[in-house]
């Protein structure tokens, strides 16, 4: 018996070790994941048209010769990691190898793809943003609002406004999120603008959305509302402008505003003031006002599901970054009642993110 719980513990004890370890160098898969998008690895073997050998890899790839013995390993983690697959090659010396294929899953990090999250990524694994989280301990024991505060002494978005270049990556970051979610919004959801003839994308960026929008429906007036450093410099067309302002203190009137992942950014007594301006902006129920909202809506009794983690890696971003957090629907539901509107829907469409509409 006592050799029993003596393995059991053992196993237990590696178990945990095990567990531990996974979590402590899980930040290896995103590196790798952004060691190959700068080498151009997707593109090059997607162009390559076949399953490309790793000979053939490391002489399409701009490194010294003396690396090319650790592009295997770097691809062997990527193969892992489900972003490449192998397939046997017979070669002239009559012997198989192995050549790499893309995954599904890295059609969305192709460069030149419509739909490429590849802007995302970058933005998202710059020093500039990983820097912050190795600030959050001293976070919790001052009296930032956040440690993006802690690490610059400015805001995300007072940072954006200094930095031309960060300013850039992160309006194409948050613009190639915009491009998946209007194709999908505008395919599965077109229904939700049926009868109104204006539109504001409230916090719109360089307009991804609003112009998907202007040009799917080209009777609807469309404005993109945003920072006027995010909208400088930027053209509309016949049904799609641009105005720039401060979404606390004004929102452009129209028959519906939208509000694409904004309001995780902030706090509940913040989120109320944005809804506020929302309701000011937008007619009656009777007359088609109404809100529509792109958020996450987190349902926590989900435990072990992939979904529910992203989301809380998202929520905790969230807490780096801005005053926010990913809510659950008595979350908004509560937030809907303290702003003053009177009811809502939720529309679990798309994927990780929810439509949900509200009303006044």
């Amino acid at each position: 018996m006592a050799l029993e719980n003596g393995e059991a513990e053992s196993q237990i004890l590696l178990h945990s070790q095990a567990h531990i370890w996974n979590h402590i160098f899980s930040f290896i898969n995103s590196m790798s994941l952004k060691c190959a998008i700068q080498l151009q690895i997707p593109d090059i073997i997607n162009n390559h048209g076949a399953p490309m050998l790793l000979s053939e890899l490391v002489q399409a790839l701009s490194i010294k010769t003396e690396k090319s013995q650790f592009v295997h390993r770097l691809m062997r983690i990527l193969v892992h990691s489900g972003f490449f697959v192998t397939k046997s090659v017979s070669t002239n010396v009559e012997e198989e190898q192995e050549g790499y294929l893309l995954a599904p899953v890295s059609q969305l990090l192709l460069k030149e793809k419509p739909l490429s999250v590849r802007p995302l990524l970058l933005a998202m694994l710059d020093p500039t943003l990983l820097d912050p989280w190795q600030h959050m301990s001293t976070w919790f024991k001052n009296g930032d609002m956040n440690p993006f505060y802690t690490t610059y002494g400015v805001t995300l978005w007072d940072y954006a406004v200094q930095d031309s270049n960060f300013n850039d990556s992160l309006n194409e970051a948050m613009a190639s999120d915009a491009r998946i979610v209007a194709s999908l919004f505008l395919e599965r959801c077109k229904n939700v603008f049926k009868g109104i003839d204006s539109v504001v994308d409230v916090g719109g960026g360089t307009g991804t959305l609003a112009r998907s929008i202007a040009s799917v429906m080209p009777n609807v007036k469309c404005i993109c509302f945003d920072l006027p450093n995010v909208i400088k410099g930027l053209d509309g067309s016949n049904n799609l402008s641009y105005v720039g302002g401060d979404m606390f203190d004004f929102i452009p009137k129209a028959n519906v505003v939208l509000l694409k992942w904004i309001l995780h950014d902030w706090n509940d007594e913040e989120c109320i003031k944005i809804l506020k301006r929302c309701k000011e902006a937008i007619p009656s129920k009777e007359d088609g006002g109404k809100l529509i909202i792109i958020e996450m809506v987190v349902k926590i009794d989900e435990v072990g599901n992939k979904s529910l983690e992203t989301q809380l890696f998202i929520d905790m971003m969230m807490m780096i970054f801005a005053t926010g957090r990913e809510r659950s629907e008595k979350d908004w539901a509560k937030l809907f009642i303290d702003a003053g509107f009177s009811n809502y829907k939720v529309t679990p469409i798309l994927g990780l993110r929810s439509i949900i509409e509200v009303y006044p």
